[in-house]
């Protein structure tokens, strides 16, 4: 090849990354103002006003918060516990046993005193067959329903509860999650703080509660995870919930609720006929289903976010199993992407088809792979000694300072909002894990979603995969 015509493709492919780093930049960048525009003014809006006694009133809407379990015999009672003790009147906690194999069934008919009941069931609704319902002969534990059902995956149990539950809204939760006492009143008020726009979901902030003391189904301490592993998914956790979905809440475009903490419209969650079983990324799956519902139906509507400290949940701690369920938000990914592939730059989904699907297509797919193909291309061209060193090193540097300036601004921001971690020693923590991160935590999460993509690429056969978790502390 002619030396000039090699060089001007050198040239070009260093002003494609230096663009596509400079996009990258000026996103995040207006991602953090967006977020701490509606952080300001979701705190200005909450600062007047109690609606405690109003959501606790019986003539409040009602609310089913859905909890599938599998195999949770270790934790199921002290589990319930928490979702029984929350300060709202009108709301049903509906476990769904998922054809657990240990004794969790057992055990939660033994500690409630369920006896089973007669309840009618369309045959035609698209779940695995229902064993038993059961209620509590108690009358303390009155808002407790468990279904039992054959196993059919998270998705399953998920739509089996829609179905049967007959309150206004659905909670859709991990049943190992921590909800704070006063949830359920911040989501119900989000459903009814619009009056122009029709609310069809709530989502909300997932901490990190590794660490933690939890006793009597009840947070009782704040403490950082002390698994190197949890926290940086601690760090992580607090950018992408405090600043990036809070951005996207501030354009009306979020595309995914946390499936630990999320709330349904239940007619609309109904009328498009509940979760995908068919996708690993069904929390995401069903919020582009249920916009795009709305968006061809010309109603308007909103999907909301929380940002307040709600729900507390467990990260993997082992290392394999992280790398699973990273592999596995990577075939959700995907799928979802390629199911809803028409919304791709379609000004017909407004907002969502122009900046939200694209920004997931560029930056939450099509990323990790670029980062590879980026690293494999640095190698290939020192290796023929035609790589610019003096560039390379701007670059690099660039991209590492702008990393820790967002992580940094993201701790900050934390403290400035919710103050969750008191001490400076922890504070000092998560900065130092940030300056690592790009070293240690990223390529990990970034090898993840190749092997996740290759998968699911190449049809190779992967399901849910199992998460073991060590459950909460006490002490």
């Amino acid at each position: 090849m002619d030396s000039g015509l090699f060089n001007v493709i050198l040239e070009y492919i260093n002003i494609v990354f230096m663009m596509f780093t400079i996009t990258l930049f000026l996103i995040f960048t207006t991602m953090g103002y967006l977020s701490t525009r509606n952080s300001i003014h979701y705190k200005k809006k909450n600062s007047f006003g109690d609606l405690s006694k109003i959501m606790a009133s019986p003539l409040a809407p009602s609310i089913t918060i859905i909890a599938p379990a599998y195999n949770e015999g270790l934790t199921i009672v002290e589990n319930i516990r928490s979702l029984l003790s929350l300060q709202y009147v009108n709301y049903e906690v509906m476990v769904v046993n998922d054809g657990s194999k240990d004794d969790t069934l057992e055990k939660m008919i033994a500690a409630y005193d369920l006896v089973k009941v007669e309840r009618d069931i369309d045959p035609e609704w698209k779940c695995k067959p229902i064993r038993g319902v059961y209620k509590s002969g108690q009358r303390s534990f009155s808002k407790l329903t468990v279904i039992d059902k054959e196993n059919g995956g998270k998705s399953d149990a998920l739509n089996t509860g829609i179905y049967l539950a007959e309150s206004k809204y659905v909670g859709c939760i991990d049943v190992d999650c921590l909800l704070m006492p006063d949830s359920l009143l911040h989501v119900v008020k989000s459903f009814f703080q619009r009056s122009k726009k029709r609310v069809i979901a709530v989502g909300g902030v997932v901490r990190v509660a590794n660490s933690c003391k939890i006793d009597g189904g009840q947070l009782e301490e704040i403490r950082m995870p002390k698994n190197w592993l949890a926290k940086f998914q601690l760090l992580e956790y607090t950018r992408s919930f405090l600043l990036g979905r809070m951005a996207w809440g501030r354009l009306d475009s979020l595309l995914i609720i946390s499936g630990a903490f999320g709330f349904f419209d239940r007619e609309i969650a109904l009328a498009i006929g509940g979760y995908d079983t068919k996708t690993v990324g069904e929390d995401m799956e069903i919020v582009f289903r249920m916009r795009k519902y709305m968006h061809e139906r010309r109603e308007p509507y909103t999907v909301e976010y929380i940002p307040d400290p709600l729900c507390w949940t467990e990260v993997p701690e082992d290392l394999k199993i992280f790398v699973g369920q990273r592999d596995r938000w990577s075939r959700g990914n995907l799928e979802t992407l390629f199911k809803h592939k028409e919304m791709f730059f379609n000004s017909k989904y407004g907002r969502l088809g122009l900046l939200s699907y694209p920004y997931w297509f560029f930056y939450e797919w099509l990323a990790p792979i670029l980062e590879v193909t980026g690293l494999i291309s640095i190698l290939l061209f020192y290796y023929l000694g035609i790589l610019n060193i003096d560039f390379f090193i701007a670059i690099t540097f660039m991209v590492y300072a702008f990393a820790i300036m967002f992580s940094f601004y993201a701790i900050l921001w934390e403290i400035y909002t919710y103050n969750q971690y008191t001490k400076t020693k922890d504070i000092i923590t998560l900065m130092l894990f940030a300056l690592i991160e790009p070293f240690v935590y990223h390529p990990i999460v970034t090898f993840s979603a190749i092997k996740g993509n290759y998968k699911k690429l190449f049809n190779i056969k992967a399901g849910w995969g199992t998460i073991t978790r060590k459950g909460f502390s006490k002490a």
